[in-house]
């Protein structure tokens, strides 16, 4: 599965190919470090909380992060599909530091 083109394709376009793309990397390498749920990702990352769930919404739908726990006790985490691709991740995650 590493360096499956269609994994790279589906994190090309969340990461670096649409309106958001920034803020779900910082999110990932956030959620990378430690598992954490949606306020204690809005304080740490300074962004709205309405924000931080749209954007795990979309992370959760592309199967990038796993979410245990119900209500306010929900806590996410890295997926294992994601851990899979890793190398894919941070390969996208250079050549965006690159650009700026």
């Amino acid at each position: 599965m590493v360096n499956d083109p269609t994994t790279k394709r589906l994190l090309w376009f969340l990461f670096a190919g649409s309106k958001g793309g920034l803020t779900r990397l910082k999110i990932i390498n956030t959620l990378k470090k430690t598992p954490l749920n949606t306020n204690q990702l809005s304080k740490d990352l300074d962004l709205d909380y309405k924000a931080i769930q749209h954007h795990l919404k979309v992370l959760e739908k592309n199967n990038m992060i796993i979410k245990i726990g119900e209500k306010y006790g929900i806590t996410y985490f890295i997926s294992t599909f994601l851990e899979a691709n890793m190398e894919s991740f941070e390969e996208i995650e250079h050549k965006l530091d690159k650009s700026k």
